[in-house]
């Protein structure tokens, strides 16, 4: 990962250079004027190929803020909700990442530019090809797209320092809960239609979770098996 350094508009058109500009203009016009970043998150961002992950038929809409249908009834984040995400797993070289949801696998080539490794279960086999075939050419080695039932966890590899679960939920799983290291991150998105929140829940002990309410969203829900349960 390199920091961008000084940006130069590029100055003959070609499509790479359309992505750069459009890059450039989403992190500072779309993101730096309502988020605060990190500078390392803003290296990550410009060195980041979000168009790498989008379908063919929707790339002009690659740093549009909006949602991304990816066929399915899946949808790949906004930039803006990606970044804020980013910014409140807090990561750390040497984490343990797992990710509920792959989709497109954009999100966790991110998370998996800053960790050690990232696990990524898709319940759909179609979107966790998808997302394997993306990253695959993407040259992401670190991470490990799983299909099964995401909500029920990954509990071989568990305890994790940070859980994502990219879609949205009703409650949140016990069992992930469960599945979350001393001093572990759980990012999520509660609720039902528009009345949805990003939580992060920090495990400060064997019993004790502290919950956090970051922001009001609305996301498509995470696809579920038809044995899924939930529990506060």
């Amino acid at each position: 990962m390199h920091a961008p350094g000084y940006y130069r508009p590029p100055s003959v058109p070609s499509d790479a250079m359309n992505y750069e500009l459009a890059r450039h203009h989403m992190i500072q016009q779309q993101l730096r004027t309502c988020e605060r970043m990190s500078l390392e998150t803003v290296a990550l961002l410009y060195a980041d190929r979000r168009e790498h992950y989008v379908p063919a038929a929707c790339r002009a809409m690659a740093f549009a803020d909006s949602e991304i249908p990816l066929g399915r009834g899946a949808t790949m984040f906004t930039p803006k909700l990606e970044t804020r995400i980013l910014e409140m797993c807090a990561l750390k070289h040497g984490d343990r990442v797992l990710e509920i949801g792959a989709g497109s696998g954009h999100l966790a080539s991110l998370l998996a530019e800053v960790v050690d490794h990232v696990w990524t279960v898709e319940i759909d086999p179609t979107l966790a090809e998808m997302a394997r075939c993306n990253l695959d050419a993407d040259r992401v080695v670190n991470v490990s797209v799983e299909v099964g039932d995401g909500l029920a966890g990954l509990a071989e590899r568990a305890p994790f320092d940070v859980i994502v679960v990219s879609g949205g939920v009703t409650e949140i799983p016990a069992v992930l809960k469960a599945q979350l290291a001393e001093g572990g991150r759980l990012i999520a998105i509660v609720g039902s239609g528009p009345a949805m929140r990003l939580q992060r829940l920090t495990r400060m002990g064997s019993e004790h979770l502290v919950t956090e309410d970051l922001m009001e969203t609305s996301v498509a829900m995470l696809q579920q098996s038809a044995k899924a349960a939930f529990s506060f």
